[in-house]
C-alpha cells in the first residue's frame, strides 16, 4: 500500500468519523484497492460499511441495479456507469458516500474508442454524484495505483467542501 493512499485515508477518516458519515465502493477494475486503502487505518469500522467488487455486468445489474441498457449501449466503461455504482453502493450498503472505479487496467482489453488506461472515477451520495475520467496508460499496475489515489484525493475535496 502506498503511503499516499494511507495518508488521504487517514484524511478521510477524519472527516467522515467528525461527522458521523459513513462509506462503501463499488469497484470494478480496481477490484478491491480502493476499499483495502480505506481500511488500512485503523477504526475504519467505525464508518466503512463495505465494498462490492462487481467485475462482470452481471453483478453491476444485480447488486448495484445498473442499467442493463446503458452496459449495452455504452458499454461498461463510461461516466454512466460510474454515476449509477456510486447509487446502487449507497442503497445497497446503506451508506451516506460511495466510491465507484469501472474501467480498462491493461495490459490488454482496450478498443480503439476505449483504449487500456480508461477508467471512470464516481464519488458522493445518492443525490450528488461526481465522476472523473483517468485516460492515461502507465500500466496496469500504476493505472490501478493512480486510480485507487485520485478517486481518494477527489473524494476527499468533495467532503471538505460539502460538510
Amino acid at each position: 500500500m502506498e503511503f499516499e493512499s494511507k495518508v488521504l485515508s487517514k484524511e478521510i477518516q477524519q472527516v467522515l468519523y467528525d461527522n458521523g458519515k459513513t462509506l462503501g465502493t463499488a469497484e470494478s477494475c480496481t477490484g478491491g484497492r480502493i476499499a483495502e486503502a480505506i481500511i488500512a487505518t485503523p477504526g475504519a469500522s467505525n464508518y466503512f460499511k463495505g465494498g462490492i467488487i462487481c467485475y462482470t455486468n452481471e453483478v453491476k445489474e444485480r447488486l448495484l441495479h445498473v442499467s442493463h441498457q446503458v452496459l449495452e449501449e455504452q458499454t461498461a466503461v463510461c461516466e454512466e456507469v460510474a454515476r449509477e455504482m456510486v447509487i446502487g453502493a449507497c442503497d445497497a450498503l446503506n451508506c451516506d458516500y460511495a466510491l465507484s472505479a469501472t474501467g480498462i487496467a491493461g495490459p490488454d482489453g482496450g478498443t480503439p474508442d476505449i483504449p487500456v488506461g480508461t477508467i471512470w472515477l464516481g464519488y458522493g451520495s445518492k443525490d450528488e454524484v461526481k465522476t472523473f475520467k483517468l485516460t492515461e496508460d502507465d500500466g496496469r499496475d500504476l493505472n490501478l495505483s493512480h486510480a485507487t489515489n485520485q478517486v481518494l484525493k477527489l473524494f476527499l475535496e468533495y467532503l471538505k467542501s460539502h460538510l
